[in-house]
Order: structure tokens, then sequence, then C-alpha cells
């Protein structure tokens, strides 16, 4: 089958092989009036003028009306799929409540745990599938979905076969990543060794089952030291892994340093961030994810992207969508904040929504920019200019996805078969 995609007002693309470091973010390619030619899925022509040429009896028109086109977002740190929700902290958290109180009271992260642990199969894969509906609204091709909610290797490869069913299920790519050092479970509390040998130990099962291409370690102050983080993924790295690791979110405890040295695919949150890891970074080819909602819906400081960008770092931004600290599944709403609060430029978001998140996840052969040869996974907004999309915030502005070719969205519902 054979799509032509006309009546683009401008395509808004990185062309730059990734990853894409400092000021280089800014640099886009930019097409006013083209047209695109789409073969089984793929991009084939890319060109302005008269599209006619191309058309046969097997051809599907599809018009733009001047919409602008950008590739299809790449959200590269989230974790969909967990049990229950906890709204009835939100009071507490406003009320000035502090975290470990919430959490001595059993909420924070182990009410989740809990409620991963004993919510079925099926309530999980419903209950992530909704979100994910959402996230494809919003224009999301791509996605990293990590576990965490289980401490446990059966609740934890739950949520992994969760993941997995909904990637075989969805139009939106899953990627996995095991995230079984997420925090501390409270029976292990004075047995922490005994825990991180558990996690290693697991690691082997999670690889023979192949339920995760990636490994993640949260490294913070009182969740996992850089020496344990260190012990983890080099047990990972060793398997095969790939590796991803929260770092700096609330002190910087040398988490980044253990990243840079391990080859490390992203290094996420770094709101406590050190200049000298900036540099570090910056002469890696390790991407700073940041993650701005987070601080948001926290009133947290965020992460200081434009120095990381003036030193030279290469950049993602993510959603980080779970339930304690971002409950929200608008990603469109997360670059609109990493252009309020991070201070970034719109150019730099898209390179940060699109091609640098592809080659964290090592698909940017195959999406994260709009060229021949790539996969049709594409975003039509009804924005007059790309600069539109990050100022005009808090509202859906979608006018059509087409993921692999396939129109899937249009004017913000579903299309039917």
């Amino acid at each position: 089958m054979k799509t032509i995609i006309h009546n683009i007002k401008t395509i808004y693309t990185s062309k730059l092989k990734p990853p894409v470091k400092g000021k280089d973010m800014a640099s886009i390619e930019t097409i006013d009036q083209p047209y695109l030619v789409i073969e089984d899925g793929i991009i084939q022509v890319i060109d302005k003028g008269n599209y006619h040429k191309h058309l046969d009896s097997d051809t599907e028109i599809y018009d733009a009306k001047q919409s602008i086109m950008i590739p299809g977002l790449i959200d590269s740190h989230t974790h969909l799929v967990f049990g229950g929700s906890r709204e009835f902290e939100f009071s507490q958290k406003i009320a000035g409540v502090p975290y470990l109180d919430i959490l001595a009271a059993g909420g924070g992260i182990l009410n989740t745990v809990n409620a991963t642990k004993y919510a079925s199969f099926d309530e999980l894969y419903e209950q992530a599938k909704k979100s994910l509906d959402e996230m494809f609204l919003f224009g999301v091709t791509s996605l990293e979905v990590k576990s965490g909610y289980g401490l446990d290797l059966e609740t934890e490869m739950k949520q992994l076969k969760v993941a997995k069913l909904l990637n075989e299920n969805h139009p939106i790519d899953i990627y996995m990543t095991y995230l079984g050092a997420h925090a501390l479970p409270k029976e292990y509390k004075d047995k922490r060794d005994k825990y991180i040998d558990q996690v290693i130990e697991d690691l082997n099962v999670i690889h023979q089952e192949k339920l995760a291409d990636y490994v993640d370690v949260f490294c913070e102050t009182g969740v996992f030291t850089a020496k344990e983080t260190k012990k983890i993924l080099t047990a990972a790295k060793k398997l095969g892994f790939k590796l991803r690791v929260h770092s700096d979110e609330i002190e910087s405890i040398g988490g980044t340093k253990v990243s840079i040295n391990l080859e490390a695919k992203t290094v996420d949150h770094l709101m406590a961030i050190t200049e000298s890891d900036m540099e570090l970074l910056a002469k890696s080819n390790t991407i700073g994810n940041l993650l701005p909602s987070t601080s948001f819906f926290l009133n947290k400081e965020y992460a200081p992207a434009r120095k990381m960008i003036e030193k030279g770092m290469a950049l993602a931004v993510s959603s980080d969508y779970n339930p304690g600290s971002t409950p929200s599944e608008n990603y469109q709403l997360t670059l609109q904040i990493a252009g309020n609060k991070l201070r970034m430029l719109p150019t730099e978001i898209l390179t940060a929504s699109t091609i640098n998140p592809a080659y964290s996840l090592d698909i940017d052969e195959f999406v994260g920019s709009i060229e021949v040869g790539k996969s049709a996974d594409l975003l039509l907004l009804d924005c007059p200019n790309l600069d539109y999309f990050i100022y005009h915030y808090g509202i859906n502005h979608t006018h059509s996805v087409f993921k692999k070719g396939k129109l899937f969205i249009e004017n913000r519902k579903v299309v039917d078969e």
C-alpha cells in the first residue's frame, strides 16, 4: 500500500547523527510545503511540488490541511505498569507532610508495590492500556517502560510480561527495562546485601526469559549507593543488558560517574548534578534524560538544562509517568514544561523528544527523524509553527498520528478501522 501525505505546512526534523549534543540540539531542518510518499510503512520520497507523478491505482491520499509535521514522539522514561493510584497522598503533599512520613504511614512507593503485587495480570494490563491509549493520542509512538513496583521476581516479571503483551497488541512500540533495584523492600531493611544479591540473581531469569533489554538502578541517598549501583549494573552488563540509571535526583552521590564508566545509555533526573559530572557526560555518549514533569508535580528544583547544553551534553526529555510523582500521560505538557522551566528552545526540545531518545533506545536507524528510508512514525500538529507547539501549553495539539505509515489518530480521536 502506498500513501501520499500532502498539503503539509512545514516539516521540522533533526537530520544530525545522534547523540546530538550542546548547541547542535537547536539545529533543525525545516521543509516548507512538502509532501511524503510512504510505501510499506517506510518513507520513500520527501519532495515539493506536484505529487501526482507518484499516483497509482493503489495509492491513498491524505490531506494534512496545512498542519505541521514532526517525527513521532519518543518518551524514554516511564513506569507505565502499576497497580492502584495514590491520589489519597495528594492533600498530604500539598499540606507539607514529608514523604518519609507518608511512607511510614503506608503510602509512597511501597503502597504501589503492594497494589501491584496483588493486582491480577488482566487488571494491570487494562490499567496500563488505558494510559497507553492516552499517550498515543498525544503523539507518542515509541515508549520505554520500567518495572520496579514488584521488588520481588514474580511481580517484576508480571509487570514486564504485561509490557511485552502491550507491545504485541498496541501500535506504540515498547522497550522494556528491569528496575528491580527501585527501592529496598521493607522486609530487607536490615539485609541490604542480601537484596542486592537477589536482584543480581534475578537478572539471570529476566535475561533467560527475554523480558527486558535494559537494566536500571535508583542511585540516590536512602535508596542505593554508587557502590551498590556499580555492582548491580556490572552484573547486568556482563549478561548483555544495556544500562539506564536514576541518578542525582536529590543529591549527587556518584551515580553519574558510575553510569558513564559503564557506558549507560541514559542517566536520568539530574536535578542535583555537579558541573564536573556535566563535563564528563559531555565527553561521553550517555544521554542526560531530564524529567521536568516530576519537578513540576513535586514542586522541586528543575534540572539545569541550559548549563548542560552550554557544557555540550546530549539531552532527552521524558515524562517519568508514574503514580507517585508524575501521574499524567500528557507528554506534550512535559515538553512545554521543558520550555518554560528548563528554558530549552523549541528546536532543542524537538531533538530531546525524537532523535536523542531514539538513540538511547538503539532505534535511531529506524525512527526519530523524518528521512527517506526510515519508518513513517509521524505526528501532524494543529500549529502554525514549532514555537507555537511549546508556547500554547496544556492542550493536545495532535491533528493526526501515523505509525509505520498507517493512520491511527485523526483530530485527537482513534480512526475507526
